[in-house]
């Protein structure tokens, strides 16, 4: 081994010798600036203290050749990737073509109304409605009320002005978010004589409510047309179904009805009919607003926190009601289903009477706010004391 490594030496010397001999080395040397014979001794260091591995090489020949063996056995293996060329595998639970992440259930959306025409527009959706839903129907706007103020429901289908009651009692806590029926007040009599408000004068008439909103909404229209409160005589009952069985023993009686009452008075006696449309009375004194029973109010902290969620209820909140007024018989199956009324015949006649309708936004910012505006002319306590803010309407973002 010692004599390899002399021979190495003095070969390696000689190669260096014959360099410089050809002035190699000193072309070189001109250009750095170091003499011929201080560069061939640093090249001789160099190459001396890299000969021990040029001897570990030959001492390790053996084992490369035995190596070589194993190697070429195994020369179908791809070397290992570098970080540059290696991709980054995903794997197969995390992959993001395959990998579904998993959505918590949708909270339901908790929904009151009451027995009558507002909940009857609710009925198409309800019937196709799953889990995303939950409906209630009570027979008092103050049971829906109490519902809202303990945070029992988050939407409640109620009437118009006391959508600002519960505004101004909560605070602002309330958001209107469409308006789901227009007027359902009609005055029924068998006195064909009757044809404008002012034919009123001197008649008695016969309605449900003193300081509710039928009676606001009766003054407001004979005042409109002329008449002082004390040139006709209101005369009350606790509910409809009076004043519709007062019509039937006595048709030549007037009485302030809502639908589907209307329908259910006039079918117990023939000579009974409408006399007049309040909402037409109404539209040709109050142009810019219009007569309102019902709208759909939704508590503020649900909606900012669950807004699209109750925007999809409005899409379908709209679709149902357009369905039920598209196909009033099917409607009628579900108007007696639900307990509003109990004969699908009169069913079927009084849905088209009950101006289920859809606005929101704008229009209904519009028919809403004038309407409140007469009711807060007639009693401000009817609308909570004082007329809501812009707030209270609710717009979709554009």
């Amino acid at each position: 081994m010692m004599e390899s490594y002399g021979v190495k030496v003095k070969k390696i010397f000689l190669i260096l010798l014959e360099m410089a001999k050809a002035k190699v080395v000193g072309a070189t040397l001109a250009l750095s600036k170091i003499s011929p014979a201080r560069m061939v001794l640093s090249m001789v260091f160099l190459v001396f203290f890299s000969l021990p591995g040029c001897a570990r090489t030959e001492v390790g020949q053996e084992k490369n050749k035995a190596a070589e063996t194993v190697s070429s056995a195994q020369s179908h293996v791809q070397p290992p990737e570098t970080a540059e060329t290696a991709e980054t595998e995903i794997p197969p639970a995390l992959s993001l073509e395959t990998a579904e992440t998993e959505t918590p259930p949708e909270i339901p959306l908790r929904i009151g109304s009451l027995k009558g025409p507002t909940s009857m527009g609710l009925l198409v959706l309800e019937a196709q409605a799953d889990s995303r839903y939950e409906f209630q129907m009570v027979t008092a706007a103050d049971e829906l009320l109490a519902l809202m103020v303990k945070k029992d429901l988050d939407i409640a289908l109620v009437p118009a002005n006391l959508a600002a009651v519960l505004y101004q009692r909560t605070d602002g806590g309330v958001r209107v978010i469409d308006v789901n029926t227009l007027g359902v007040l009609y005055m029924v009599s068998a006195d064909t004589q009757i044809r404008s408000p002012a034919d009123l004068a001197r008649k008695t008439i016969y309605l449900t409510g003193k300081g509710t909103v039928p009676d606001y909404v009766l003054r407001y229209i004979l005042e409109q047309n002329g008449l002082k409160a004390t040139d006709y005589d209101l005369e009350y009952k606790s509910e409809p179904a009076e004043v519709a069985a007062l019509l039937k023993a006595d048709p030549q009686s007037i009485g302030l009805l809502p639908q589907p009452f209307v329908t259910v008075a006039c079918a117990q006696n023939d000579t009974l009919s409408v006399v007049l449309d309040m909402n037409k009375e109404w539209e040709k004194v109050q142009p810019d607003s219009s007569l309102l029973t019902g709208v759909t109010i939704v508590r503020g902290e649900v909606l900012e926190q669950r807004e699209e969620q109750v925007r999809l209820f409005l899409e379908e909140h709209e679709a149902s009601i357009q369905e039920i007024n598209r196909d009033p018989e099917k409607g009628a199956v579900l108007v007696t289903a639900a307990g509003i009324l109990g004969d699908a015949a009169l069913a079927k006649e009084a849905i088209p009477k009950c101006n289920l309708a859809y606005l929101d936004g704008e229009a209904m910012e519009q028919a809403l706010r004038g309407y409140l505006q007469v009711l807060y002319d007639q009693n401000p306590e009817a609308v909570g004391g004082k007329l809501p803010e812009e707030e209270f309407y609710y717009k979709k973002p554009s």
